[in-house]
């Protein structure tokens, strides 16, 4: 079992470009701090955060941690 205070984590992988795509969901994609193709990155598994990956799923590859 997991500690009541410890966060959920997410990593949080680009796999397509945001290239060509909306202004918003470029903004996410960035907000998240994801740069290029193949970068990754593990972030708390926030409401905050969740948007922002429901926005962009279709760019993105998820995984709990």
């Amino acid at each position: 079992m997991s500690e009541p205070n410890a966060a959920q984590k997410v990593r949080v992988t680009l796999v397509k470009s945001p290239n060509g795509r909306l202004k918003k969901h470029k903004a996410c994609v960035r907000g998240l701090g994801l740069r290029r193709i193949g970068s990754s990155i593990e972030l708390e598994d926030t409401a905050a955060v969740r948007g922002m990956i429901n926005k962009v799923d279709y760019l993105l590859r998820v995984e709990r941690s």
